[in-house]
């Protein structure tokens, strides 16, 4: 009696999961035929726009200054003056510190003082030697000592000169690592020197992309130190070398950076464009797939309103959620942007927006044939 009543219930149980799976399907049948039938589906469209597309090849890449040395003493001796502070913009030739050089400053002026002296001597012996008074040999003798004077005025200008260290080219001052009074001997460090106006950023490809890449190519870099900004700038040259353990090839880009906001040490992701071209575009979210083929839904307008039409595009790269359209549509041609899972070919629809920011009204979608196609898709 009790396995009767379990299988009694059992088989109501089944007939309700039955029938309720025969309602749903009908008020689906039903439902589709009420599109087709007029009921139009909301969706949101786009008008095909050209965009700029190119072929990328990616690495990963180091920012380095296009100038760039460290600030070092040629002699051994104590700062007397320091003239700039860490960070610091200078130009070329501004005076950055000052050693100690108050000996070379007396020997200097002592050396001057005997140059003068050896002038002096030297204009009185000359007009003796032309008056016939004194020997040819004396003024001989009285010249060299003006000659030796004289360089020994120039070798103390030059120990002096190199007590005084200066920005060989303009650029900005890193952190400074000296301070005042400190004793620095040659090869010391006393402050780094970048000119980050421009940036070379060097990168490697493997050497199958040798024969594709070369001078004056563009290049776009990114860099979580600025998210979502894109640097663009150009390759200058490509290394002679390839190297042997790597079998890669350095690649070197330059990037104009006035603003000074990259900085020497950074990574960066490179993008190669090769085949830099413009093309009309369709967004990802446009598009549906059958296998190998393609398909966006146009708008077209007849009696009764506005209703899609399934065309086939072939397709080539992406950039930025978008397609390149080889073949299938031209400029100006107004998609289904939103809702093409919704729809199918001869829907009626309702268009919202299109995805340009602008309002589509029906009377601006030209009429076309339903199934057109062209081409074969290229994903």
């Amino acid at each position: 009696m009790r396995r009767a009543m379990f299988l009694i219930i059992v088989a109501i149980i089944f007939a309700g999961m039955a029938a309720a799976v025969v309602v749903r399907a009908v008020s689906q049948n039903s439902g589709g035929a009420g599109q087709m039938r007029g009921m139009a589906t909301p969706v949101a469209l786009y008008e095909v726009e050209p965009r700029s597309f190119a072929d990328i090849v990616e690495a990963l890449g180091t920012a380095n200054a296009n100038e760039s040395v460290l600030v070092t003493a040629k002699i051994s001796d104590t700062i007397s003056r320091i003239h700039f502070d860490s960070g610091q913009r200078v130009a070329a030739g501004d005076l950055l510190v000052e050693l100690r050089d108050a000996e070379e400053v007396a020997g200097l002026s002592e050396a001057r003082a005997s140059l003068r002296e050896a002038q002096q001597e030297l204009e009185r012996i000359r007009d003796l030697s032309e008056r016939g008074v004194a020997p040819r040999s004396r003024l001989d003798e009285i010249q060299a000592n003006a000659e030796r004077a004289r360089a020994r005025v120039a070798a103390l200008e030059a120990r002096v000169d190199d007590r005084l260290i200066r920005a060989p080219f303009s650029g900005v001052v890193g952190l400074r690592a000296v301070s005042l009074g400190q004793l620095v001997r040659p090869g010391d460090t006393i402050a780094q020197l970048d000119d980050t106006s421009i940036i070379k950023l060097d990168f490697t490809l493997p050497e199958r992309f040798l024969a594709t890449v070369s001078a004056g190519m563009e290049i776009a870099a990114l860099t979580s130190a600025f998210p979502g900004e894109e640097f663009t700038g150009e390759i200058t040259q490509v290394d002679s070398r390839i190297d042997p353990a790597t079998r890669a090839v350095t690649v070197r880009a330059e990037i104009e950076n006035a603003d000074g906001r990259l900085r020497p040490g950074l990574l960066m992701t490179v993008q190669v464009r090769r085949d830099p071209r413009t093309r009309p575009s369709v967004p990802e979210t446009a598009i549906t797939r059958l296998r190998d083929q393609v398909f966006v839904y146009t708008v077209a307008q007849d009696e009764a309103g506005d209703y899609a039409v399934q065309r086939e595009i072939r397709v080539g790269a992406r950039s930025n959620g978008f397609l390149e359209v080889l073949e299938g549509i031209e400029n100006g041609t107004v998609i289904v942007r939103q809702g093409v899972h919704r729809i199918r070919d001869g829907a009626r629809i309702a268009p919202r927006e299109d995805g340009n920011g602008r309002r589509t009204a029906s009377s601006a979608v030209a009429a076309a044939p339903a199934g057109t196609v062209a081409g074969s898709a290229n994903p």
